[in-house]
């Protein structure tokens, strides 16, 4: 109760100063517009710029933490139990990307990679010749044909960075491991193989399940640094909007707090499985 008095009394005091000391004129009206309008050719109720900035931030979530648990999970067994190799690998990827800031890293892979591979490949112009319903399910999925190539870099981008995280989180399960599991299992006549992907493994996992539930959710808000490739996710949109209507508290409280309702969901979800399926 003294934390949420305290926070009340906080952002009372926040807006009380800004309309008092700097004479702010607050325009909180005109906010819900950019979320839905009414198209006067149809009569139907659409998705405006925040909508869809907020929809590709799921999506560029999602899919950036499925290809950073791969590419984590890899890593994290060839640290764990590969050859000097795998392990020589495996930490040369940790360590190089782990010391590289994240915005370095998209700015890289936008202006470097994805002219010289994805340009390549053509796949905006596939897209743009395919039929509306090839172009729907894309860009339902992933982004528009104008977009696609920019969001692929992002998703690898963020992908790559979050799996180092992954990968140390997933090297550490494995190694927590005790040796007499690998005993008991050659005790039955398991290979090594074997042992690893029907006991080691699922284990691992359930011993690393909310630490990597909170480096997802922490790519949720790393994504926001894919704004300066001009991917137009939530603080893209934002300060968009910000710039053409120069409602610079309003625009940023609202996207803070749709930040904080999918992350704050995703914590509260997790912390619930954890207290639930809690180890004994």
């Amino acid at each position: 109760m003294a934390v949420i008095i305290f926070i009340i009394a906080a952002i009372f005091l926040f807006f009380s100063r800004m309309s008092s000391a700097l004479d702010y004129k607050w325009g909180w009206d005109a906010i819900p517009s950019y979320f839905f309008f009414l198209d006067d050719a149809t009569g139907k109720l659409k998705a405006n710029i925040l909508v869809k900035g907020f929809a590709t931030t799921v999506k560029l979530s999602f899919w950036a933490t499925l290809l950073g648990f791969l590419l984590g999970t890899i890593s994290g067994v060839m640290g764990a139990k590969g050859s000097f190799e795998q392990r020589f690998v495996s930490r040369t990827y940790v360590e190089t990307i782990r010391n590289i800031p994240s915005l370095v890293l998209v700015i890289i892979f936008y202006y470097f990679v994805s002219s010289q591979f994805l340009d390549a490949l053509y796949l905006d112009q596939w897209l743009r010749s395919s039929s509306q319903t090839v172009q729907q399910i894309v860009g339902f999925l992933f982004s528009e044909p104008g977009q696609i190539n920019a969001f692929i870099s992002a998703v690898i981008a963020l992908g790559i960075y979050e799996g180092a995280y992954v990968s140390e989180i997933v090297r550490g399960g494995i190694i927590s491991i005790p040796d007499g599991q690998w005993e008991a299992a050659w005790s039955i006549g398991l290979s090594r193989q074997k042992t690893f992907l029907l006991v080691i493994l699922p284990q691992t996992f359930r011993r690393v399940a909310f630490p990597l539930a909170g480096q997802f959710i922490s790519t949720i808000k790393d994504s926001a640094i894919v704004s300066v490739i001009s991917i137009q996710e939530l603080t893209f949109q934002g300060m968009e909007l910000m710039a053409a209507t120069f409602l610079t508290f309003e625009i940023w409280i609202t996207i803070t707090f749709l930040y904080f309702i999918l992350t704050f969901s995703l914590s509260r979800s997790v912390a619930f499985l954890e207290k639930k399926y809690a180890l004994k």
